[in-house]
């Protein structure tokens, strides 16, 4: 029998989880000031774990049922494996791109609106997904590789898609944090999923980081 969810990882490993993600987000956003010149502001990461069969109705009520959005999904392989989701207001890979290049929207009249949208929402999420993911991992010894980003926009029906490689019989650890850029009037948030299989590896990961500073 799959132990509960609140079996699954002890309030230490929870605390050491958090500060690790602190960190590993942290780093993603500092990697996007440095593109784009522009102050991101974070809020604390979020730990929760939830039982896979209740994953759809979490993701539904994060990204908000009644409203549509613009969601990128990466996945990533190896010890440390998951899905990374990065979630927007529809309309917003527009704005995004606006503030990676602002030439970019100026010369793009021949251009479908939608592309343009799609072209800033996976620059945005390839530095933040992949440098969130990445220093996690080389904090806890290990690395991984990526997916190519997928870029979906409706309401959040799209969800039932994201926890397919997920076994219904198990728990995924949800770690989400909230990010907005300073006086720009554009903000989302950022999903790192990872499952059941993952989490030998990452409980010795954690305490092997814990005892290197002991």
């Amino acid at each position: 029998m799959e132990p509960t969810a609140g079996e699954i990882i002890s309030q230490e490993e929870r605390d050491i989880l958090q500060e690790l993600m602190n960190i590993a987000f942290g780093n993603a956003t500092a990697d996007l000031a440095e593109v784009i010149d522009i102050y991101v502001k974070l809020s604390v990461p979020n730990i929760q774990l939830v039982e896979i069969n209740a994953l759809s109705a979490y993701l539904k009520d994060a990204i908000n049922s009644d409203s549509k959005s613009s969601i990128v999904e990466q996945r990533f392989w190896g010890s440390f494996k998951g899905s990374g989701l990065l979630v927007f207001p529809s309309g917003s890979g527009i704005d995004l791109l606006a503030l990676l290049n602002e030439k970019e929207t100026d010369n793009s009249d021949n251009i479908p609106m939608d592309l343009i949208e799609k072209g800033g929402l996976l620059e945005i999420s390839n530095i933040l997904i992949g440098a969130c993911v990445g220093k996690f991992s080389e904090l806890l010894g290990t690395f991984v590789t990526y997916s190519p980003p997928q870029v979906f926009h409706g309401n959040s029906s799209e969800c039932e898609s994201f926890i397919q490689n997920f076994d219904p019989s198990q728990t995924a650890i949800v770690m989400k944090t909230v990010f907005d850029f300073q006086d720009k009037n554009v903000g989302g948030f950022l999903l790192i999923l990872t499952s059941y299989e993952s989490l030998d590896w990452l409980r010795k990961a954690l305490h092997d980081f814990l005892d290197s500073y002991e």
